[in-house]
This record gives C-alpha cells, sequence and structure tokens, in this order.
C-alpha cells in the first residue's frame, strides 16, 4: 500500500487507494498519503500564486468526499495510532495546508497533547529535523498561504517545547527562520535561550547556524547581556577547531556591534593564521578576516591587540552579492539606472562600484559644495584614490578622513537601493551585513542616500523616477 501511495500519479489516485481498501490500510500510511497530496496539489496547474487551499483546484480537492472520508479515517482511528503516526499526520496536514480549526487538526493537536508525556524524543525531534520539518518549509502551499500563522503559532509552542528539541532541529528552525528573514523575537529569544543553556556541549558549526539568525535579523536577543560572554568563553576555547565556524560567528556579532577582544586576540594570532592558510579554505577565512580587520579599524577604535597582517588582507567581495544577482530581474536598481542616466548623463555614476573593504555599492556619484554631480573625469585624481585601494595599502578610516580634508570641495554620494530582501520580512529594519555595510560607508567619509523599495515602488513611470 505504501508503495501504491508514494506511485500514484494524481490526487484522485491516492484517495482511491486509501479510501477504496481500508482493510489494507495501517496507521502509518495516513501521513504519507497526506504528504504525497500535498506533494501532488503543488503540481497541480493553474493553482494561482498566493491561492488559498480554499480556492482554485486545491480547494477543490479538499472538498471531495473522498478526501473528507480519509480526514475521518483519521480522526476515528488516531487514539488507536503509535505516537510516530500521530506525530506525521499532524506535520503532513500543516505542509498541505489545512486551517488550524479544521476537526482533523484539532483532533490530531488534542491527541498529541494528551501524549505529550509518552513522546520521546525519535516521535518529536528525530521526525521533527528530517522528514517533517522539510516538507513544510518547503510547500508552496504553505509558504503563500500558511507562513505567518504557522510562524505565530510556532513562536507560542516552541518556547515550551525547546528543551526537548536536538540541536539538529534547532538549527533547522534557525536556518528557516533565517532564510525568509523572519523577526519573530519570541523564535529568536528561544533560540537564545537554547544556546545560553546548551552552547558547551554544542561545536563550533552549530553555534554558528543558532547565531546566524541574530546577524541575520539585526536582532540582539533579550539575553545578550549573558549569551554573548558566554558565546566569547567557548569561542576561546573552540577557535582553532573550525576557523570558518568562528570567523563566522565573529562577523555575526560584529554586525551587532559587538567585538569579543579576546577571541580576537586569538584569530588574529600567527597561530590561527598559519592554520587558515594551510585550510582548502583559506581564501573565504581571508575575506572574513579582513573585514572584520576593517571593523576593528572603523568601529573597536579601543582595540589595543594583534590585527591581520596586511599581506593577507583582500576584498571581501569582489562583485554584488550572490542574492543581489538571483534576484536582479526583480530589483529597482534598473530603474534607478535608467532615470540617472537621463538625469545627470553616464559619465556622472559608477553602477556597482565595489568600495574597500568589499563593498558593492549601488550607485556612487561625486558632489561639489554647491551641490552639483561631478562627471567623474572631472573628480581629481587624489579624490578617487581611495576607492580603488586595497586594504592593504593604507588605513581605511585614515584615507578617507585625510581625502576630506585635503579636498573639501568635493565628496563621494552613494545611492543604495534597498529592495525587499534586504529588509527583514515585513519590516523596515535592514538585515544585519546591510545595516553594518552602511555603517562603515558612513565611518568611511561617504554620504549615503537610501532608496527604500517601499518608495520606488509607488513612481510611475521614469520621469517620476
Amino acid at each position: 500500500m505504501k508503495r501504491l501511495i508514494e506511485r500514484s500519479r494524481s490526487v484522485g489516485e491516492v484517495l482511491r487507494w486509501v479510501t477504496q481498501n481500508p482493510g489494507k490500510v495501517s496507521a502509518s500510511h495516513y501521513p504519507i498519503a497526506l504528504h504525497k497530496l500535498g506533494q501532488l496539489l503543488q503540481q497541480q496547474p493553474g493553482l494561482p500564486p498566493g491561492a488559498g487551499v480554499g480556492r482554485g483546484p486545491a480547494g477543490q480537492v479538499l472538498e471531495q468526499p473522498e478526501f473528507h472520508a480519509l480526514c475521518q479515517a483519521i480522526v476515528s482511528g488516531c487514539a488507536k495510532f503509535d505516537n510516530f503516526s500521530i506525530v506525521n499526520c499532524l506535520y503532513a496536514a500543516a505542509a498541505l495546508g489545512l486551517p488550524g480549526e479544521s476537526p482533523l487538526v484539532r483532533v490530531l493537536e488534542d491527541e498529541s497533547r494528551s501524549r505529550l508525556g509518552r513522546f520521546n524524543q525519535k516521535d518529536v525531534s528525530m521526525e521533527a529535523n528530517n522528514k517533517a520539518l522539510e516538507a513544510i518549509f518547503s510547500s508552496q502551499l504553505f509558504y503563500e498561504n500558511r507562513q505567518e500563522r504557522f510562524i505565530r503559532s510556532m513562536a507560542e509552542w516552541l518556547p515550551r517545547k525547546a528543551e526537548n528539541l536536538t540541536p539538529y532541529t534547532m538549527a533547522l528552525i534557525a536556518k528557516y527562520v533565517a532564510r525568509h528573514r523572519l523577526r519573530e523575537p519570541r523564535l529568536l529569544d528561544t533560540i537564545a535561550n537554547f544556546l545560553l543553556k546548551r552552547g558547551e556541549q554544542l561545536d563550533s558549526k552549530v553555534i554558528q547556524k543558532l547565531v546566524f539568525p541574530f546577524s541575520r535579523m539585526n536582532y540582539r536577543p533579550s539575553n545578550h547581556g549573558e549569551l554573548f560572554p558566554k558565546l566569547e568563553a567557548i569561542l576561546e576555547q573552540k577557535a582553532g577547531s573550525s576557523p570558518l565556524a568562528t570567523v563566522n560567528i565573529l562577523m555575526s556579532m560584529f554586525q551587532l556591534s559587538h567585538f569579543p577582544q579576546t577571541v580576537l586576540h586569538q584569530v588574529f594570532s600567527p597561530a590561527f593564521i598559519t592554520n587558515v592558510m594551510s585550510s582548502p579554505y583559506a581564501l573565504i577565512v581571508r575575506r572574513y578576516l579582513s573585514l572584520l580587520d576593517a571593523a576593528v579599524e572603523l568601529e573597536f577604535r579601543e582595540y589595543s591587540g594583534p590585527r591581520l597582517d596586511p599581506r593577507y588582507r583582500v576584498l571581501m567581495f569582489e562583485h554584488a552579492l550572490t542574492a543581489d544577482e538571483a534576484n536582479r530581474k526583480y530589483s529597482y536598481k534598473g530603474l534607478v539606472a535608467e532615470a540617472l542616466r537621463q538625469l545627470v548623463g553616464e559619465e556622472c555614476y559608477r553602477q556597482d562600484e565595489v568600495l574597500p573593504p568589499g563593498y558593492c555599492t549601488d550607485f556612487l556619484l561625486w558632489i561639489n559644495r554647491s551641490g552639483t554631480v561631478l562627471p567623474f573625469s572631472r573628480v581629481p585624481a587624489a579624490s578617487k584614490a581611495p576607492l580603488a585601494t586595497c586594504p592593504a595599502a593604507m588605513s581605511l578610516r585614515s584615507s578617507v578622513l585625510a581625502l576630506t580634508s585635503d579636498l573639501q570641495d568635493f565628496a563621494p554620494v552613494v545611492l543604495s537601493v534597498n529592495d525587499k530582501w534586504h529588509y527583514c520580512q515585513n519590516s523596515d529594519i535592514l538585515v544585519g551585513s546591510r545595516a553594518m555595510r552602511d555603517r562603515h560607508l558612513r565611518l568611511l567619509g561617504y554620504c549615503l542616500v537610501q532608496l527604500p523599495y517601499t518608495e520606488l515602488e509607488k513612481v510611475s513611470g521614469i520621469e517620476e523616477a
């Protein structure tokens, strides 16, 4: 029966196998059927983007008598199901996008609550960490229609159940929260509490995954006063065992304007650098260390320990971020570029210019004291020099300060096109990497003009742009 359900090519075929052969269907077959229905519904032709489960082909399926018979069979028999099947059915129902008030979901939730004391780690965590959460998180129906409700429910559920979850499961939740830029304080604080309690037992790679959502969402957890010193102590012990994870964790802390001095002494030490240079990920760690070193120069002026040897400094990014490249067709940069071309001419701006320590700027312009945008051919060579200078050649901050004091009549302006993915979900808060970039560009002497997508989407036509 399991094989027949999994090989079904249509919703109707799944429903027929399950409803017409009740004697051959066991408890374990029901979640398989629900999961298969979810997969097939995602492949339904003509499912309009954003269509809820109550409309279109999906809604028609869920209204079929055979589907109601399947749900009724689960409702009637779930008291006799084993724990694993109950949990599987509940996750499958969520992935399918069934409303929380539906009889099937209510009965499964009630049955789950009544058995919580008897659930073991396999029943909840092992299932959640490999198949079920992935099934939910990858479901198009869920993503389009159920995400906000699911996240609210998870925010209420997770704090009570976190102690029973494995680090792998918590890391999976953290990955999902970060990927979709979900700035939900209750979820983030729960991850932070989990880290605080179990940090010493976790390896650096897992800690890296759990810390990343905080910097991604530009969010300092409510327990940061305890958590950050705890993470520093852990990193001091484990810095050498996983250099890439260590610099990733440091980058997350830097994006939140927290600078762990003792760990910096380690990562800028000759021993750490020698270890890194002989590893297969030497270049990526050098890039991170170069950006960390620049951040120390710009934001952690009281630091007096070792710094990155200039021989190892490189640009953090040599071109636009992968996410920006992937989303280029959804960006407003094309509109802004055409508007600038018509307004000031192509000779008066540069697009996607990479500035030390490796920040890609959307548009770079130079203006004089009277506010005139200058053609690049008229900008004195001395003032353009720092824009192309590698961090190895000079101190970033001092070079730009010297520039602005020597050439008071000229100043760089950076136009920053902030598209939707540069912000946390449904928020006007920039993600941590973008926020740190902006801080550093200002400290380097650039004037930033922010162009948020919420304003650009109101623009009608090139004249308005």
